[in-house]
């Protein structure tokens, strides 16, 4: 396994020793937090999304309601399983075996969502990570990072200096932020062309 990430046995131990480790069903911060990810979003809906880390598809279950395709990926099969029983009968929803620093699926997606995976990799990976996203993306594309901000032992990087990093990525311009002391998400788009936001993509302004 790559020492430029944490091991799948990490994942699997941690599964392996509850079902929803990080309490993302019950916990209220984690109810929270996907609203706060969903409202960041700048379009209602999107052709071809890609979720990275989509551990027990609780928040997959919010993004195929705004996708008309959803690829969901992750290095845990438990958490693969109970991913697919969430979403059973939802056709348009594709779940994988991958990480981070495998070679990238077949794109161009319009949406890709990274929620609370990047700080699992070293920082060479996730530079290179970040510029096949940005590559991965089609023009105009929304990639969409949130991350916990409080360190975390085991983490190779925090999530303060993940979203860093995503700020000098090229062909990414950073156009929404939400930052509070526990959670720091961010909206980027891939340029070329300029961004449009939702007002202005409305004929508002």
């Amino acid at each position: 396994m790559s020492s430029e990430r944490l091991p799948d046995r990490y994942f699997d131990d941690l599964y392996a020793g509850a079902a929803d480790p990080w309490g993302f069903q019950d916990r209220w911060y984690e109810r929270r937090k996907r609203a706060l990810t969903t409202a960041l979003l700048p379009r209602p809906r999107y052709r071809y999304g890609f979720e990275p880390g989509c551990s027990l598809g609780v928040l997959t279950e919010a993004l195929a309601g705004r996708c008309d395709q959803l690829l969901a990926t992750d290095v845990s099969p438990a958490a693969l399983a109970a991913a697919r029983e969430r979403l059973a009968g939802q056709d348009h929803v594709r779940f994988r075996c991958w990480a981070l620093g495998d070679p990238w699926p077949d794109g161009p997606f319009d949406l890709v969502v990274l929620s609370e995976v990047l700080y699992y990799l070293r920082a060479p990976l996730l530079r290179r990570v970040l510029h096949q996203a940005a590559a991965a993306l089609e023009p105009g594309g929304t990639l969409l990072a949130v991350h916990w901000r409080h360190p975390v032992t085991d983490y190779p990087l925090g999530g303060d200096e993940v979203h860093a990093e995503l700020g000098r990525t090229p062909g990414l311009v950073g156009t929404a932020r939400y930052q509070d002391l526990d959670v720091l998400a961010e909206c980027f788009l891939r340029t070329p062309p300029d961004p449009v936001w939702v007002a202005t993509a409305e004929g508002l302004v």
